[in-house]
């Protein structure tokens, strides 16, 4: 996989990431945690209780949409002085069409 953007804010991250075919969604999700938080515990051990949550959301795109997915990523923290994280992937979902309850935007 390769990484074409990453940022987010204090409680969740966004990431543009190009997956081969051969690697499932959820395949990278599960690596890019896995590996990410050996790292934070092996690089700042205050933060040994760190640990991701259970779930995640993925959303594909298309070749025109990568300047401004790129764009979006990289304004995050100005963007959240306005809209809090459950407001966003609510506001996502529904665009989606994808159920959108507590039990899904988590807590």
């Amino acid at each position: 996989m390769k990484a074409l953007a990453i940022g987010g804010f204090e409680d969740h991250v966004h990431l543009l990431i190009s997956l081969p075919a051969t690697l499932s969604i959820a395949k990278a999700v599960q690596l890019l945690k896995g590996n990410s938080s050996k790292w934070i515990h092996e690089t700042f051990s205050e933060l040994i209780p760190f640990e991701w949550q259970e779930g995640y959301a993925a959303f594909s795109i298309g070749i025109s949409g990568i300047n401004d997915t790129i764009a979006y990523i990289n304004k995050q923290i100005e963007h959240h002085r306005k809209t809090t994280f459950k407001e966003e992937l609510a506001s996502f979902l529904k665009k989606h069409g994808l159920p959108c309850d507590e039990t899904t935007l988590g807590d």
